[in-house]
Formats: C-alpha cells, structure tokens, sequence
C-alpha cells in the first residue's frame, strides 16, 4: 500500500466521522455549535477514530459498530484543541482561523465544554443503538474519562516545563507526550477493541500498547515539524515553537548539538515575542545543518516499530495493513 493508498483511505473514512458528526452535533444556540464544528468544517486527517474503525476491524467488529466510538474520540479531540488555542493565543489552525479569534474567547472556551460533553453523550446513546452492551460502554466511558485526565496532566506537565528555567531531559518529554499526545491514541484503539465482537484482554492489551506507541511517534513528528516543516503545507512559520518558548525535542537536541555561539544564540532567540522572523528562520537552517531531524525521526521511527510488534500475532488482513501503513505514514509525514 502507498502512501496514496492510505492517505485516501484515512480521507474515506474521515468523511464518514464528518458525516456523522455534522449529523449528530446540533442545538441552540445556532452560534454555540457553529463554533463547536467550526474544525470539523475546515478538515483534518481524523487519524485517531481512523484507528478506532481499523482496530475494531481487525477483531471482526466493522465501520457501523466502532462509528460512535471514533466519533467520541474526534470529538475529544476537537476540544482539546479548542483549548490548546485559547492557552497558546494562536491566531491560525490549519489555514483557518482559530476558534477563540473566530467567535471569541468565552464562546471558544463553551464551544469547547460542548464538544467533551457531546463525546460522552455520543457514547451512551448511538453505542445503545448500534447494539454494544452497557457493560462495554460503562467501560468505554470510564477509558475516555480517564484518557482526558492524561491530556489535562500532560498538558500541565508541558506549561510547567515551559515555566521551568532550563530544559528537562528527553524522558521527562516522553512522560510528557505520553499523557497530553499518545492517551488518545491509545483509548481510540481500546474503544475500537471494545466496539469489537468476542475480543480477548489479550486484544485489549495490544490494542492499547499499539496506540500509545503510535501516539508517541506522532508527537515526535509534530513538534520536528514545528522547527523542521515546510510553511506551504502545515500553514504554519516555521520555527513558531522556538519564539513561542514550546520546549521540544528538537529543540532540546539543538542545545545539545550546536556549537557554544549557535547555542548561546539559541538561548536569545528561544521565547523571544520579539525575534525577527530572518533572525528565527537563520536558526531553523543552522538547526536543519545538524540533522536534528534525522535524530528525531529515527526516535519515532522506534515506537513505530514497537507499535508494529504488538501486530505481529494477528493474521495479516486490509485492516491490520491499513494499522501498519497509518503509523508508517504518521513517522513519514511533513504535515
């Protein structure tokens, strides 16, 4: 399978998260759920639920059952990044305008409190209808509950790096992305397992393992774009998280790397409001020079693989393929 054949394959199955969403998630006000979809409007790779369709899949469940499973997970996910925005004051989100600038700040913040309500309700009512006992869905909310715990812990964990004077270690950033970035990875796998007929804890186990080490991969990939991307695609300038203060890995291997001067400029640059974009995108080359990239990617490119071995005892199928191809496209990609 190309890297085509999964990127239509993955936009396949967003349309049907799309569709589900757009006709599920309504009310009044009118404005409160314009910006509640305002994201799920504009787009975007739907990687999580994706995981959630193929996981179940590959445990003989199929689209109709684990459809309100992933779309619980969208939805959590579009709260989180609601918020995220409204935290970091970005402007822009995928060439769109963010939320909190499109509607302001305190119908953001309700149309975000929308979404992670609506995720759960999502769950106890068309889980019921597509036949899924109450038993798994007790389960399922329990698992999508403690996952947002992970997400608000992680995402602590980040703004107190942020607030700390020197760089934590590259463990501490793993811990770091495992709660705010890889727990949603994982619970979409363990609710599509869940959505799933006859699977073992054995399934759930692997699952769980396959998502996590995927999740991390992921945010390895994200934060290397951030420093390492290309602006035409992610609509982003590159090199935002370095005057934004956003302690990453990349940037943590470039205090490692660089020579004492490069460094010392690093250092001036680093959460500076008021770098000139020249002065910003001459350290992203010098940066780019020493191959932090190539670092990183080879990091990911790790939890991939731990990802692909908890694959390994299940006969090979389309949707094993499809799990296999989306982690290889999330380490591969440049947006």
């Amino acid at each position: 399978m190309s890297s085509e054949d999964i990127k239509t394959e993955i936009n396949f199955v967003a349309s049907k998260i799309n569709q589900f969403i757009l006709n599920n998630i309504s009310g009044e006000p009118f404005g409160l759920y314009t910006a509640s979809l305002h994201y799920i409007k504009s787009g975007g790779k739907r990687l999580r639920p994706f995981m959630t369709i193929k996981t179940s899949e590959l445990l003989n469940g199929n689209l109709q059952s684990s459809l309100p499973a992933a779309a619980s997970v969208e939805l959590i996910h579009n709260f989180t990044l609601v918020h995220d925005d409204i935290m970091d004051n970005d402007n822009v989100r995928h060439n769109v305008t963010t939320v909190h600038r499109q509607f302001g700040i305190p119908l953001a913040i309700l149309a975000g409190d929308v979404l992670f309500s609506k995720a759960f309700q999502v769950i106890s009512i068309y889980g019921k209808k597509v036949g899924l006992d109450q038993s798994v869905l007790l389960r399922m909310v329990d698992l999508l509950s403690t996952s947002c715990i992970d997400v608000c812990e992680g995402q602590a964990l980040d703004i107190q790096m942020a607030q700390d004077d020197e760089f934590s270690s590259t463990e501490s950033y793993i811990k770091m992305i495992e709660k705010k970035t890889a727990a949603l990875f994982r619970v979409s796998c363990e609710l599509g397992t869940l959505s799933s007929p006859n699977f073992t804890e054995k399934d759930f186990e692997n699952m769980s393992r396959y998502g996590e080490k995927t999740g991390i991969a992921f945010q390895l990939i994200d934060d290397l774009i951030g420093i390492h991307g290309d602006s035409k695609i992610t609509g982003k300038f590159v090199g935002n998280d370095l005057r934004e203060g956003k302690k990453t890995l990349p940037i943590l291997l470039a205090l490692q790397n660089l020579n004492p001067t490069d460094k010392d400029l690093l250092r001036q640059l680093f959460g500076s409001k008021n770098a000139k974009d020249s002065e910003i995108a001459e350290m992203v080359k010098k940066i780019a020079e020493i191959r932090v990239d190539k670092e990183v990617r080879d990091l990911a490119n790790s939890y991939a693989e731990e990802a692909f071995n908890t694959l390994k005892s299940y006969d090979r199928s389309p949707a094993l393929i499809s799990l296999e191809n989306s982690a290889k496209y999330i380490v591969e990609r440049s947006l």
